[in-house]
């Protein structure tokens, strides 16, 4: 039979010219199965037989015999064209953004509502009064001060052992320590020295009182404390470095759009106090207050959607203490040791409790 009289076969894998008389149940090998293309590999689903060269996938021989087939499988149809529309200009008009609600900002004196804080146990245990024994007996003086008590004063090496301890003099630093290019020294004298215990050792540039409580070392100044902020889709946090504050006398109350925290300092018989206006509005009832050893967080769930662009509107400045209550502006990314501002550009650290 010549070469015109052969037909094609259809079956997959096979692709061969046939002699219809010839045809038997073995003339074919080939693939029942379709092919499948996943993951870069190619391979026939009937024998599970892949590889990632297409040309060796058209190479698989198949893994089935039978009869050769020339009935040409159908061709999927094409979609109808309308060009009668070819020249239509489609117009696609973008959904329109909805506008989130414009929320109704309150007075600023409506009504302030006092959170009920979740405290840290640690931070109770911290500002528990401090209690000196002797031989394993609890002294303390007539004075209200332990006996045993360090004069608080830089440099000062004095304990409190009575009444009479306070007539004498003390010789300390009132200035800061600072460490900077591997030297030590006092700023308030600036006699430099490299050895550690030298520097603890060195006596006090100035005389005066002894300060047996932090309240009478920080004479009564204004506590501020250093804050941050930062928020989430729902909150705005904020938080308020302090430690050894008294929970039980400090107190956070909040309004819609007005913030006002207390927090007091035992140590220092002094307290730092914040009244701001706040930039967004909040819910109030979905807001909390954590007090933690180190920091008092402030959680305000957003009244609605959006990004603060500020905390707060701006405060007035700093105004003399008088008696009266008064606002006090706190500054972002002040440095503070033990809650009292230092200023300068040096390596100052406290060491009040060495």
């Amino acid at each position: 039979m010549t070469s015109e009289n052969l037909q094609q076969c259809y079956n997959k894998g096979c692709g061969q010219k046939f002699d219809p008389s010839k045809n038997t149940e073995d003339s074919c090998t080939f693939h029942p199965g379709p092919p499948f293309f996943h993951d870069a590999y190619k391979g026939w689903s009937c024998c599970n037989k892949k590889c990632t060269d297409f040309t060796e996938f058209l190479n698989i021989k198949g893994c089935t015999r039978s009869f050769h087939n020339n009935v040409k499988p159908p061709e999927p149809e094409k979609p109808i064209v309308d060009k009668s529309k070819a020249d239509e200009v489609v117009v696609y008009n973008a959904p329109k953004a909805v506008a989130p609600p414009v929320l109704e900002r309150p007075s600023f004196d409506t009504p302030l509502v006092l959170m009920a804080p979740q405290v840290s146990p640690a931070l109770e245990q911290q500002v528990c009064s401090k209690v000196v024994t002797v031989n394993d007996e609890v002294v303390e003086s007539s004075a209200g001060v332990p006996i045993g008590t360090p004069c608080q004063n830089h440099g000062c090496k004095k304990v409190y052992q009575g009444q009479d301890s306070s007539d004498t003099r003390c010789s300390f630093h009132p200035g800061q320590p600072v460490f900077h290019e591997g030297l030590k020294y006092w700023s308030c004298c600036k006699r430099r020295t490299t050895d550690f215990n030298t520097f603890l050792e060195q006596e006090g540039c100035t005389t005066g009182s002894h300060a047996w409580t932090k309240a009478q070392k920080s004479n009564n100044k204004k506590v501020k404390c250093r804050y941050d902020w930062h928020q989430t889709s729902n909150y705005v946090v904020v938080s308020i470095f302090a430690k050894k504050y008294d929970p039980k006398m400090s107190t956070v109350e909040l309004n819609p759009i007005r913030l006002r925290i207390h927090l007091y300092f035992p140590e220092e018989d002094n307290a730092f106090d914040l009244d701001i206006e706040l930039k967004g509005v909040v819910n109030v009832s979905r807001s909390s207050v954590s007090m933690m050893p180190t920091k008092c967080e402030i959680k305000l769930y957003k009244g609605g959607p959006g990004s603060w662009s500020k905390l707060h509107f701006p405060l007035p400045e700093d105004v003399e203490d008088d008696g009266s209550d008064t606002e006090v502006k706190m500054k972002q990314n002040t440095s503070t040791i033990d809650n009292v501002n230092v200023e300068g550009d040096e390596d100052l650290v406290d060491l009040s409790d060495l």
